[in-house]
């Protein structure tokens, strides 16, 4: 009596198969290298615009160096934002998501994957962003009393910190985009929550709402982008850990109802 040895099957679903296929997905799209390059280009024209127009004696001198030359952060993490929603709900829209829970059935793998992927890439693409900014603004504040460099203490933390806030605020988004499964409504969940709610409860006449604004992701990501700490803001820790808590929390609220709904 013999037996026979199985092979295992070379299309046998992996991590690394899955990271791969996420990967190769991100990339062909047209959408990734325009809304990846559209926030290059704000982050870097408006610090050229923020670096030649300074002057030493103007309204822009208490400011810290990087918040003034990566200034445009705040318009291009609008776009990193969208593209970690194109990342998850793009797929539903396009039911794309179909033929990826299908090949890979146990679900949470493609979202881990997604969101691994899309944090190398973002993360990757706005600390390059923010040393060219950096260095090429420095060029235009040469002889103000904004001109430093890399090596001067807590410049390249803050530049570090800056594309780690952008990305992490980003991963909400792709959360909110799992959990919503439409482009619209996670663009406007986006806006309302992150943007715009803070801003209405920082209204309000209460001391323990100031305390706890600092711990929302706007402001969490503005303390980490800074080379100097800023008045009334949460310590740099304080303010990662709350980061990586609320993209935890968006992630973790796509991937039960990923688990629980039909795709």
């Amino acid at each position: 009596m013999t037996t026979t040895a199985t092979a295992p099957s070379p299309y046998r679903v992996t991590p690394r198969r899955v990271l791969r296929s996420e990967w190769h997905k991100l990339r062909s799209l047209r959408s990734t290298w325009i809304t990846l390059l559209s926030a290059a280009a704000l982050v870097l024209g408006i610090g050229l615009i923020m670096g030649a127009t300074y002057t030493s004696d103007g309204g822009d001198s208490d400011i810290d160096t990087v918040v003034l030359v990566l200034y445009g952060t705040q318009l291009g993490q609008m776009c990193l934002a969208v593209l970690g929603i194109l990342v998850t709900a793009g797929e539903y829209s396009s039911g794309m998501i179909r033929s990826s829970l299908t090949v890979v059935p146990r679900r949470l793998p493609v979202l881990w994957a997604k969101a691994a992927v899309f944090t190398t890439v973002a993360y990757s693409s706005m600390l390059a962003t923010g040393l060219t900014t950096f260095l090429a603004a420095q060029l235009l504040l040469n002889g103000t009393d904004k001109a430093t460099g890399l090596t001067e203490p807590g410049v390249l933390g803050a530049i570090a910190g800056n594309a780690a806030g952008i990305t992490l605020l980003s991963l909400i988004a792709l959360g909110l985009g799992a959990t919503l499964r439409s482009v619209p409504g996670s663009i406007g969940a986006y806006i309302g929550c992150v943007l715009i709610l803070p801003e209405v409860l920082g209204m309000l006449p209460y001391d323990a709402v100031d305390s706890a604004l600092k711990y929302f992701p706007t402001q969490a990501a503005g303390a980490l982008g800074s080379g100097s700490p800023l008045p009334g803001a949460a310590s740099t820790g304080a303010a990662l850990l709350a980061l990586c808590l609320w993209a935890g929390a968006s992630l973790a609220a796509g991937a039960v109802l990923l688990r629980r709904r039909d795709a």
